[in-house]
């Protein structure tokens, strides 16, 4: 996936994906100021994008990967796992370029996702949860009866499988876009990069991208605390609140050969006051997983950080979230 020039965007573009990436940087000098921070916040703010989050980028890179590689036939349904953000990115992209989509989802995230990607034009298909699930908090488990609902169904539509864990479309296309975008507009000043970890794509792609242009950019995991499988690669896995990741998966596709730096570890009520803060003080009304970042960011520079530029992207917004507790 090519970068589409800024500039292109202050005219009239031929289609929605014309709009997928150049989302803009914003820094969170109010938060700084407030906690008498040492150092800078960057945040990308990727709930700009036309999907409401950054799996816009990966669901064009994908599809288009797929088909100039003859994987995907003209008019072959998609489908593909979501908790409903690279569901909602590839509603738009597949509706755009003529594919059938069917997201398989969990009962366990927020309904605003499902309404949204049928808004789209998506199949949505959502799976009950294992018996004595909490509502609204998605489980590995749960996860298993999507991807073995999704298996039945692509069988059955000879479909083509998305598979945003495995795909090397997906961390390529945050290497391709989204961090040279944070590069440029940072002016080369990024000294820290933290994500939580969901596919692992965005970790490993920015940070492929951001040691190429300065080896010394260190990376850090963030996860639930109720979820540490990475850093302790285990399967230990609590419920917890943060959707999109925390899986009890003890390593990922995505980010199989890239260093991480450390790991971060962020409580459900610590993402929901960082969510909260991110909008009360900036403007930036964001979901449960920015909510990490800011968390995971802060205690950062009040540590082995201080006085570094932190990076991190706000991965989608709070309007998904209505239907929980978050705000």
């Amino acid at each position: 996936m090519s970068e589409t020039p800024a500039a292109a965007q202050e005219s009239v573009v031929s289609s929605v994906l014309d709009l997928i990436a150049n989302t803009p940087m914003v820094e969170l000098g109010r938060i700084r100021s407030r906690l008498k921070l040492d150092g800078r916040l960057l945040a990308k703010c990727e709930q700009m994008s036309p999907g409401g989050s950054k799996k816009d980028r990966i669901a064009l890179h994908i599809i288009r990967t797929a088909e100039a590689e003859g994987r995907l036939a003209a008019g072959q349904p998609v489908v593909e796992v979501t908790s409903g953000n690279t569901g909602t990115g590839l509603a738009i992209v597949c509706r755009a370029l003529d594919h059938p989509f069917i997201a398989v989802m969990s009962a366990g995230n927020s309904r605003e996702r499902a309404q949204q990607m049928r808004a789209l034009g998506a199949e949505v298909v959502v799976t009950p949860q294992v018996p004595g699930s909490t509502p609204g908090l998605v489980s590995g488990q749960d996860l298993e009866l999507v991807r073995a609902e999704a298996r039945r169904i692509l069988a059955e539509r000879r479909g083509f499988f998305a598979d945003q864990f495995a795909t090397p479309a997906n961390a390529a296309a945050h290497a391709l876009s989204t961090a040279p975008e944070m590069w440029r507009q940072s002016g080369g000043t990024i000294d820290v990069f933290l994500d939580f970890a969901g596919t692992g794509g965005s970790f490993a792609g920015c940070m492929q991208y951001f040691r190429n242009m300065n080896p010394a950019v260190r990376g850090y995991i963030v996860e639930p605390a109720a979820a540490t499988t990475l850093a302790t690669c285990s399967t230990l896995e609590m419920p917890h609140a943060i959707q999109g990741g925390g899986y009890g998966m003890p390593s990922l596709t995505q980010m199989e050969g890239c260093k991480v730096d450390g790991y971060l570890h962020c409580s459900d009520q610590e993402a929901i006051a960082g969510a909260r803060m991110l909008a009360a003080e900036e403007g930036l009304f964001a979901g449960f997983s920015a909510g990490a970042h800011l968390h995971a960011a802060i205690e950062l520079l009040r540590g082995q950080e201080r006085g570094r530029t932190i990076a991190f992207l706000v991965c989608d917004t709070g309007l998904k979230y209505l239907s929980t507790d978050l705000f």
